[in-house]
């Protein structure tokens, strides 16, 4: 197909794209500075087990004051658990049962289920789900999300508490994160790490926490930086231009 020349001269096109390339750099080196620092956090599981009126939820704690950071903004968990436990059609992966951050220092599961939580979370906006990979036969939806698997639903995930069932009575009162699953917390306001403590459950205890990625960061979490995505589709659209120049 032939294309008309295009009106604007080969230098001031020359021009433009160096121009563009230079806001559009910016607007990336922007967004990765504004990245802040992710530390993985060392999780300690407590004893005994909590959850719902079958008691299997493991909770693993993390001391905070000691990582670091004077306050945070976001918690991300990556599942690592190499296609263990889980079921087809069922659950897949790190199964969540509760997430909580708490000034109560605890030495066991109970004490943890029971300590009052700081209300920094919101389980549904501020919440990033990137569902992994379902085992065989795969069902419309994982536990603890919505029909499309891919946005947390609470009303059956119920995040904040620890009331995980390991059966299939709804709501269930956990996530199944699939395999390879990510899920990041922003919180609703940066909080102090003094005298802090995170305290994560995992329904079925069978170790899928200590497997996996869990990372606190100062800054707020975001799916992929915008300015690079932004970056790579301007990018795109000035090279066809100037080929058609």
């Amino acid at each position: 197909m032939d294309y008309a020349p295009c009106s604007t001269s080969a230098t001031a096109l020359e021009i433009l794209m160096k121009s563009t390339y230079k806001v559009l750099a910016a607007a990336a080196a922007l967004a990765l500075s504004a990245a802040g620092q992710a530390v993985p956090v060392a999780l300690t599981q407590l004893t005994g087990v909590t959850g719902g009126t079958i008691a299997g939820t493991a909770v693993y704690k993390a001391d905070l004051s000691t990582i670091g950071l004077a306050s945070i903004l976001s918690i991300g968990i990556r599942d690592n658990s190499s296609m263990l436990g889980g079921a087809g059609g069922q659950f897949s992966g790190f199964d969540l049962d509760a997430i909580k951050l708490s000034t109560t220092d605890c030495a066991d599961a109970a004490c943890a289920a029971a300590a009052v939580g700081l209300a920094v979370f919101d389980f549904t906006s501020g919440t990033i789900f990137a569902p992994g990979t379902q085992r065989l036969p795969a069902d419309p939806k994982l536990f603890g999300t919505d029909g499309s698997g891919s946005a947390v639903d609470n009303s059956i995930a119920r995040l904040g508490l620890f009331d995980g069932e390991s059966t299939t009575v709804t709501p269930d009162g956990f996530l199944s994160m699939g395999d390879n699953g990510a899920i990041d917390f922003n919180l609703t306001a940066a909080t102090s790490t003094a005298g802090l403590f995170l305290y994560i459950g995992e329904v079925g205890d069978n170790g899928e926490v200590a497997a996996g990625s869990i990372l606190v960061r100062d800054t707020t979490s975001v799916p992929e930086p915008a300015g690079l995505a932004l970056f790579g589709l301007a990018a795109a659209g000035l090279a066809r231009l100037r080929r058609r120049c």
